[in-house]
């Protein structure tokens, strides 16, 4: 795979099945060079293999399908070229879609109420005089902002605290009615045609939630008296990470505050989703336990739990030790059932959860499941794998007592990877376990290039860390092995996937375990494959994996140079910069100084020989600009050799969302990076590359 493939990597949605289980509907997204953006359609998917799915809608970027629950009418969010997504309808059996919403900064979710007549939506609500709501005052000339609390802004948002997210209800035009038409002439005078609204033409929506803080992942009751949905509510919530399940009746008659349905009977929670069962008796939940600070957040699983609807004592399913639920939401499983991910030793699992305990693993296997849902008895899931980036299967007969892969009981009904295969070529990764320093068992891959080698090798050490890199299809991994170098990727102590005890080992010990860890690893592949060059290695990470970067070339000089991307490279100042600076560094570093200092790669910049490219975004408020700015300076004061790459207009999310333009000249700066440094065949050094021409 080469960068001008990025076209060719096709994103698939969490799918919603149609009511009688025969099809399920799905938007597949890509990059595209032309638009510099982001476009895509809705997909038909029939549950019959011998059926091919056909596109359903021709929009620019059509996302997030959902059937209403009479199976009438199919819900989704549209955006025009440079525009916002806004919620349209169109019948389930094709149509013209009709726009619902027309939010001044778009939609970002809705849920269906369950008589199909209305929706509830989450979208930002700027406030007056902010973000184009005055014409004329552009963000430069908006009033000041007085700030006093810790969360005021977010990555990829921006302030939030001036445009808090909030729930809407909107009841859904009748479809077969004759379409709205434009006043004109002397309509305009006299006001015929004109309809209530909120403007161009979409019914008034009527806004169910006013505080000032995020409201999140709404849901409807069963008897749809009721939305919930989670936010944080509490007394002091601006100095912990706590949320709570709220409810709110859908009746205008019925308008009341927000009921707090938190369950008194356990510690401390951050509540990431809420669904109810199909039979109205039963409340499902994901949350972390963060301790009694509020604040313990350090590879804490996300955990599913359960409590009568109309509130109690809930019960907590999964055993948080071992099962991480923090890869999806909640979805609706038969009466009374629930549905949920799990991420899992380098895979994403599909697991359903009963009321009283009972536990099944309906997915398991080397892929990442990334959406599921069921209806009319048939479970359709998305996924991607080793060879695809993205696809839709249904899950047949019932697996396999004691197998590890479900392969067998997956049958898959589309193949948007097969240009991306075809044309770019995909190379599959080897799965391997090597021993740490203290024997530890330390899981990962390699993706080999072609050819005999020697191979120049490229470790790779991901984000988070509590995150994991897993089998399936990995773009940076693809890119850097067709230019023909060997990657290595792990999952070193603090990544998730592998248990509680293993993403807390480097809590306040960061740098310590982990860096023994991914060393290990690549010494235990070096001593295995004779193809993987000991004498030309790189090192490269974004996030927490450019502060393992940064760390590591401070302790070893073996690499010939490092890209250190978005790094968190300096506790200090990235608690008074970055959006999650406030408890993020307190948590995994502690708060004493010399403990920070002994955990900081800024502390240590002294100690780097490696050339070093530094990769960040202007816009970046998780990792912020300042980080790497410091860090390129102090290494040019050095001596060392470094380069300092820097993209306007992008945030912490580049490389995974960045305008297609920008993770094109991404991954060419990167590669022209390892070519002066680590030259191979496919990707020779500026000296011997062939003139233009």
């Amino acid at each position: 795979m080469k960068s001008h493939h990025l076209p060719l990597l096709k994103s698939v949605s969490a799918p919603t099945v149609h009511p009688d289980g025969t099809h399920a509907v799905v938007s597949v997204i890509r990059p595209d060079f032309d638009a510099d953006a982001y476009v895509g359609q809705l997909w038909h998917v029939p549950v019959d293999p011998a059926l091919p799915p056909r596109r359903q809608t021709r929009g620019f970027r059509d996302t997030a399908p959902a059937f209403s629950p009479d199976g009438r009418i199919l819900g989704f969010l549209r955006a025009a070229a440079g525009g916002k997504p806004q919620l349209h309808v169109v019948e389930a059996a094709g149509g013209e879609p009709v726009p619902v919403t027309a939010a001044p900064l778009g939609v970002s979710a809705f849920t269906w109420a369950p008589d199909s007549r209305s929706v509830v939506f989450n979208a930002r609500t700027p406030e007056e005089g902010r973000y184009g709501t005055i014409e004329g005052v552009g963000a430069g000339a908006e009033d000041a902002r007085l700030i006093t609390e810790y969360k005021y802004r977010m990555n990829g948002v921006g302030y939030t605290a001036d445009k808090p997210l909030q729930l809407f209800a909107v009841d859904v035009p009748d479809l077969a009615a004759e379409p709205p038409v434009a006043p004109a002439g002397r309509a305009l005078k006299t006001g015929a045609g004109s309809r209530d609204g909120e403007g161009d033409g979409v019914p008034a929506a009527r806004q169910l939630t006013t505080a000032r803080t995020d409201h999140s992942g709404a849901s409807c009751s069963a008897d749809g008296r009721y939305v919930y949905f989670t936010a944080a509510l509490h007394e002091g919530s601006d100095s912990d990470l706590g949320s709570g399940i709220y409810r709110l009746p859908l009746d205008p008659a019925a308008q009341s505050e927000p009921e707090d349905l938190t369950p008194a009977n356990l510690g401390r929670l951050s509540v990431a989703a809420v669904r109810e069962s199909r039979d109205g008796h039963w409340l499902y939940f994901t949350a972390q336990d963060i301790g009694a600070s509020g604040r313990d957040f350090v590879a804490r699983n996300t955990a599913l739990y359960v409590l009568p609807a109309g509130g109690g004592d809930a019960a907590r399913l999964s055993d948080p030790e071992i099962t991480d639920l923090a890869a999806g939401g909640i979805e609706a499983r038969g009466a009374d059932g629930a549905m949920v991910l799990n991420n899992a030793r380098g895979t994403v699992q599909l697991l359903a959860y009963g009321p009283e305990g009972r536990s099944e693993v309906l997915l398991d296997g080397d892929r990442v499941v990334t959406g599921a849902a069921e209806a009319g008895g048939v479970v359709v899931l998305s996924f991607s794998e080793a060879q695809s980036a993205g696809d839709v299967a249904v899950l047949r007969e019932a697996r396999q007592e004691g197998a590890r892969d479900d392969s067998a009981r997956l049958q898959v009904l589309t193949d948007f990877s097969a240009p991306l295969r075809t044309d770019a070529g995909i190379i599959a990764p080897q799965e391997l376990t090597f021993a740490s320093a203290d024997g530890y068992p330390v899981h990962g891959w390699l993706v080999r290039p072609e050819g005999e080698g020697p191979h120049p090798v490229l470790l790779n050490i991901h984000g988070g860390p509590f995150a994991q890199f897993t089998g399936a299809l990995f773009d940076e991994a693809q890119v850097y092995a067709a230019a023909g170098y060997a990657v290595l990727m792990c999952n070193p102590r603090g990544s998730a996937g592998y248990g509680q005890a293993h993403g807390r080992a480097i809590k306040e010990r960061m740098g310590t375990l982990d860096m023994e860890d991914v060393l290990a690893f690549l010494d235990g592949a070096l001593e295995k494959f004779e193809e993987l060059d000991g004498g030309a290695l790189g090192i490269m990470g974004g996030s927490y994996g450019g502060y393992l970067t940064a760390w590591t070339i401070s302790h070893d000089h073996r690499f010939k140079a490092a890209i250190v991307e978005r790094g968190f490279l300096d506790p200090v100042s990235f608690t008074g910069s970055a959006d999650i600076g406030w408890f993020f560094g307190g948590e995994y570093t502690g708060s004493d100084p010399d403990q920070v200092e002994a955990q900081s790669p800024m502390a240590r910049v002294d100690q780097v020989r490696t050339p070093t490219l530094v990769v960040h975004s202007e816009e970046d408020l998780r990792c912020p600009v300042e980080q790497g700015q410091r860090y390129f300076t102090a290494l040019k004061r050095l001596g060392v050799e470094a380069a300092f790459l820097v993209f306007p207009g992008e945030n912490h999310e580049l490389s995974r969302s960045g305008t297609p333009h920008h993770r094109r000249q991404r991954f060419d700066e990167i590669l022209r990076w390892w070519a002066q440094h680590l030259p191979t065949a496919s990707n020779p050094s500026p000296a011997d590359a062939p003139a233009a021409g």
